[in-house]
């Protein structure tokens, strides 16, 4: 296959070379958006469909060529439905292009002192076996779900997370969403994940930080109440078994980061005038 893409790409014009480049790059990167959800085994259903009725038609099983195609045409017009959450999963990511990236960009020292007050919240609420969800609003705005809980608006402190989460407390249940270096909400609710490969033995705290980070670029850090482990997930994928050396160097490389960056050469460009 790769002999035949090299002889296909040494013979076309520029123009020819590009357009097959860009459906490659397109199908590559829907394969990414779907690999590990149940997009996956639809497709594979509906690969098997394809399948059959190029050889029912190929053979000559007029019947069974004609109840495939219709089941092909339905395929088609209920694909959009089917696929929604990976549909919009892609249409998100492409709007968190630079082009679309928001003006409001938090400084270098509020961003360190807001991780270092979510991580101290973090270590003493694992120390003591607190479970807790706290979730990063990065560049997809999360206003959907901190909509469904309570309005904080206070600054970012170790002190206030912890109380939130204390047991027996009205806004214990849920997550919070953090943006910037504010509290939004407490005692949210969020979407559960889907992926069928998903450890049973995860709780529901795992599985709506996973569920989040899967339908926005949120990072969520989750508490186990059983165990007071750390973990965090982010892009669909979560991270087991953290401890605060770990924890705080990922949120310092990777936390905001494309915000940083243009705080910082914003910043540049404003010394240079």
């Amino acid at each position: 296959m790769l002999k035949e893409l090299r002889n296909a790409f040494a013979g076309a014009t520029p123009v020819v070379a590009l357009d097959i480049a860009i459906v490659l790059f397109i199908v590559y990167r829907l394969y990414m958006a779907i690999r590990g959800t149940r997009a996956v085994q639809l497709l594979k259903g509906l690969a098997v469909i394809v399948l059959g009725a190029f050889v029912s038609q190929f053979v000559g099983l007029a019947l069974t060529n004609w109840l495939l195609n219709q089941v092909l045409t339905v395929g088609l017009v209920a694909l959009p439905i089917i696929f929604y959450p990976e549909l919009r999963r892609a249409l998100e990511h492409i709007g968190r292009g630079s082009l679309f990236s928001k003006s409001s960009l938090l400084g270098p020292r509020e961003r360190t002192h807001a991780i270092d007050e979510v991580v101290r919240a973090i270590l003493s609420l694992s120390e003591r076996r607190i479970g807790a969800l706290i979730v990063w609003e990065q560049e997809t705005g999360l206003k959907d779900w901190s909509e469904s809980g309570i309005n904080v608006d206070a600054a970012i402190s170790a002190e206030l997370l912890i109380n939130i989460f204390e047991p027996n407390t009205p806004l214990h249940d849920g997550a919070v969403i953090l943006r910037g270096d504010r509290i939004r909400a407490a005692s949210c609710f969020l979407p559960l994940s889907e992926n069928p490969e998903l450890n049973i033995d995860l709780g529901t705290r795992h599985r709506a930080g996973l569920g989040i980070s899967e339908q926005s670029d949120a990072v969520a850090i989750i508490v186990s109440e059983e165990t007071g482990a750390i973990s965090l997930a982010n892009e669909g994928k979560l991270i087991r078994y953290l401890d605060e050396k770990t924890l705080k160097e990922w949120l310092e490389t990777n936390l905001h980061k494309r915000q940083l960056d243009h705080f910082l050469l914003r910043r540049n460009l404003n010394w240079k005038e």
